[in-house]
């Protein structure tokens, strides 16, 4: 599955309010993405991320942002145990209706599974399944800050700070020119 689609599967999955979001304890995190296509040979996506609540916070702002700006519909509750996304976003020109369930095993390990359909086809996908599964590994080790995250070939960035630097910059407000004085007569 392509990134940014991914990003926003991942996002619409998570996109609650500030106050009424799955929290996830602090520290490092493995995570585990499944895609359709990597059940049919490819091997899951592997990667890092160390968190705090205060990310978790940002992240999730970021998503209800951007679902604001690319979706039609994002529902997300609690339902029992789980968490229950329904959301219909436009990317490109293909409009994505999924759904997505959310499984924590307390604050240490969660699975979320996540249908999305394609009209029309994204990249040449109609439909795709995709399972995120992460486990906590304990505090943020092996030289990692909050908000470093590894990827699957192993590049690490800073995602804190993202929501922030993704706005546009404010505009000044217009300078007004000072009234120009008449000539005495």
């Amino acid at each position: 599955m392509h990134r940014s689609t991914l990003l926003l599967a991942a996002l619409a999955a998570t996109a609650a309010g500030a106050q009424d979001y799955p929290r996830l304890k602090a520290g490092q995190w493995d995570m585990t993405i499944t895609t359709s296509r990597a059940q049919s040979g490819s091997a899951p996506v592997k990667s890092t991320m160390c968190t705090d609540e205060a990310l978790q916070k940002e992240l999730v702002t970021m998503g209800v942002g951007m679902s604001r700006e690319m979706c039609s519909k994002n529902e997300f509750r609690r339902d029992g145990a789980r968490w229950i996304g329904n959301a219909v976003c436009k990317i490109g020109e293909s409009k994505i209706a999924s759904r997505s369930v959310m499984t924590p095993a307390g604050d240490t390990a969660y699975r979320t599974e996540i249908n999305a359909t394609y009209e029309p086809p994204f990249m040449g996908m109609k439909e795709s399944q995709t399972t995120i599964e992460g486990k906590w590994t304990g505090p943020c080790r092996d030289g990692m800050a909050v908000g470093d995250f590894i990827g699957p070939s192993g590049q690490k960035l800073n995602i804190k700070g993202m929501a922030a630097a993704a706005k546009p910059p404010a505009m000044p407000p217009p300078q007004q020119s000072a009234p120009k004085a008449k000539a005495p007569q």
